[in-house]
C-alpha cells in the first residue's frame, strides 16, 4: 500500500514540473523574454507595454515591434471648420491651391470659378454626425489642416487664411504652419523663394544699367539678376511716360539664336518662370511697376542669347531686350542671412 502511495506522489510531482516548464517556454516565445509563472512577470510585461506604447493605449493601438509615440510637438494643430448643406463656406488662401484632400464623402469641395486661391466647401448631405477633416497645400509650400463638423448655421462662412510669412509675433512661421517642398522648385524651399523675391522687390536696387529698351513712351528695364540654390531671379521694371495705360498681354523669356533671319519654333527655347512677385497686368499712364521673376538656373551657349519680351494687349508698344551669357554668370549671389 505504501508503494502505491509513493508511485502516485512521484507521478504528481512529474506532472507539476512538466506544466511549469511548458508555461515558462510559452512565455519565452513572446516579445518579452522573461520567466513566467508568477504575478511579478505579468507586472513586468505591463510596465514594458506602458513604456513603449503609453498608459492610454489599448490593444488595438499597439504596433509590431518597438514603436515611439508621435509627440504633440510634431503635430500641426488643425483649424476648426463648420459646414452645412444649405450654404457654402469659402476659404481664401494667400496663394494658389495645388492640393486638396477631403476626409470622407460627407464633404464636397472645389475651386471657386476664376479664382485659384479660393476653396468652396459644403456638406454633401443634409446632416452628418461624424467629424471629418480637410487638408490643403498651396503654391507657396504652406500646409493647412482643418477638422470639419456639420452645423445647421455655421458661424463663419467666409474665411481668410493668414499668410504664414506674416503670422506670429516673433517668427515668420507659427507652429501651425508646415512647409512643403514642391517638385518644380527642386531642393529650394518655397517659403524661402517667396522671402527672397519680396526682399529683392523691397530693396529695389538697379545693379544693371545697360540692359533695356525704350520706345513709344514706354521703357522696359532689367534692374538686377540674382542667383541662389539653383534658381535665378530677374528684377524688371516697366515705365510708362505716356498718358495711355499699358495693358500687359504676356512676358516671355526665350533663348534664341543670335543670327536668325526668320525665327521658328525649333529655333526658340521658351523658359517658363516658376514664380513672380507683383506680376504686372497694367501700367497706368505716368507711372511704373516692377516685377521679380524666378526661373530655374540656366546658361546660354555662345551662339545664343536670352530675349525678354513684354507685349501690350491689343496694342503695338511691345518691348524687348537681350541678355547675354556673361550677364547671367555675373548674377549676384544672395546672402540668405540678410533677407528681410
Amino acid at each position: 500500500m505504501n508503494y502505491k502511495l509513493f508511485l502516485l506522489s512521484l507521478i504528481a510531482v512529474i506532472g507539476m514540473a512538466s506544466t511549469a516548464f511548458a508555461r515558462t517556454k510559452s512565455v519565452r516565445n513572446t516579445d518579452v523574454n522573461v520567466p513566467f509563472g508568477t504575478e511579478q512577470v505579468a507586472t513586468q510585461v505591463a510596465e514594458h507595454e506602458i513604456n513603449v506604447y503609453g498608459g492610454n493605449y489599448t490593444d488595438g493601438d499597439k504596433f509590431d515591434g518597438l514603436t515611439r509615440k508621435v509627440g504633440f510637438d510634431r503635430m500641426i494643430p488643425p483649424h476648426a471648420l463648420e459646414v452645412c448643406f444649405e450654404k457654402t463656406t469659402h476659404i481664401i488662401f494667400p496663394s494658389e491651391i495645388v492640393y486638396c484632400d477631403l476626409g470622407n464623402e460627407n464633404l464636397v469641395a472645389g475651386l471657386a470659378d476664376g479664382a485659384k486661391n479660393v476653396l468652396r466647401v459644403k456638406s454633401a448631405f443634409k446632416s452628418f454626425k461624424q467629424e471629418t477633416n480637410l487638408s490643403v497645400i498651396t503654391e507657396d509650400g504652406s500646409y493647412y489642416s482643418f477638422n470639419v463638423k456639420f452645423a445647421k448655421e455655421p458661424l463663419l462662412l467666409n474665411i481668410e487664411m493668414t499668410d504664414f510669412l506674416h503670422d506670429g509675433e516673433a517668427v515668420n512661421r507659427p507652429n501651425n504652419a508646415q512647409e512643403i517642398y514642391l517638385e518644380r522648385l527642386g531642393s529650394e524651399s518655397p517659403m524661402l523663394v517667396k522671402l527672397i523675391m519680396k526682399s529683392i522687390y523691397k530693396q529695389n536696387k538697379r545693379e544693371i544699367k545697360h540692359i533695356g529698351s525704350k520706345r513709344f513712351g514706354v521703357q522696359f528695364l532689367l534692374k538686377s539678376i540674382y542667383a541662389n540654390n539653383g534658381l535665378l531671379y530677374f528684377h524688371t521694371e516697366l515705365k510708362n511716360t505716356s498718358n495711355i495705360p499699358f495693358d500687359v498681354d504676356y512676358v516671355s523669356f526665350k533663348i534664341v539664336d543670335k543670327k536668325v533671319i526668320k525665327r521658328t519654333a525649333m529655333q526658340e527655347q521658351v523658359l517658363e518662370p516658376l514664380r513672380a512677385q507683383n506680376y504686372v497686368t497694367v501700367v497706368h499712364g505716368k507711372s511704373s511697376e516692377r516685377t521679380v521673376f524666378a526661373l530655374e538656373k540656366f546658361t546660354i551657349p555662345d551662339d545664343k542669347q536670352l530675349v525678354i519680351e513684354i507685349a501690350e494687349k491689343e496694342g503695338g508698344r511691345h518691348q524687348s531686350f537681350v541678355v547675354e551669357n556673361e550677364d547671367i554668370v555675373r548674377a549676384n549671389v544672395i546672402d540668405e542671412l540678410s533677407i528681410q
